[in-house]
């Protein structure tokens, strides 16, 4: 009897567990969805893009393009996840490096990665490709300056409400003198309640 008590409820579970409905709706990739209130695509988005809307807007800028007659090289370097989630610190820099590219006021160079592709690429054609099209080795574009920076994160929460706190610190360095040209600070606070619970 007991047997056949269990098997009735294990079988109830998984008819239930069969029957659940999902529904899937399509939505604009622009349109801010907050579920969980964790750092998200558009968090990445808006703080990218307040970054680098300072960013070119400080005196460093016209100060380099003065003296020199150029626009600035820029480079992304390490931006490093201090924050307590599991963030795609790579999706946050692809929207940094897009937004300015698109800018125009700066050239702007690879990053380690897509460096050492592009390097192994030009060691490939030194001895595959025609010598009308071969690229020649040490013909890089030197970054003048640099970006990089931490993000950080700080969690309060009691009595079924909670608020995540986020922190982008970013820094520009000339890299040849290691002088910080620019500093900003981008933040994003979110209260989440949800009833009936604690965190």
């Amino acid at each position: 009897m007991k047997r056949f008590v269990l098997f009735t409820f294990v079988l109830a579970f998984v008819l239930a567990g069969c029957g659940a409905n999902r529904t899937v709706t399509r939505t604009a990739v622009d349109e801010t969805i907050d579920i969980s209130g964790r750092w998200n695509d558009v968090d990445s988005r808006e703080v990218a893009n307040q970054i680098v809307t300072d960013v070119l807007a400080r005196p460093w800028l016209s100060d380099y393009m003065m003296a020199s007659g150029e626009k600035p090289v820029v480079v992304v370097g390490p931006v490093r996840n201090k924050s307590s989630e599991h963030i795609s610190i790579e999706a946050f820099v692809n929207d940094i490096e897009r937004e300015l590219v698109n800018s125009g006021k700066i050239r702007f160079v690879a990053g380690d990665d897509m460096r050492n592709a592009l390097s192994a690429e030009i060691m490939h054609q030194q001895t595959n490709a025609s010598e009308e099209t071969v690229k020649r080795l040490a013909s890089q574009t030197g970054a003048d300056f640099m970006l990089m920076g931490t993000l950080l994160s700080i969690e309060d929460k009691a009595d079924g409400r909670k608020v995540m706190y986020y922190q982008a610190d970013m820094e520009l360095i000339n890299i040849e003198t290691h002088e910080k040209v620019w500093m900003g600070t981008k933040k994003i606070k979110k209260l989440i309640e949800q009833s009936g619970a604690r965190w």
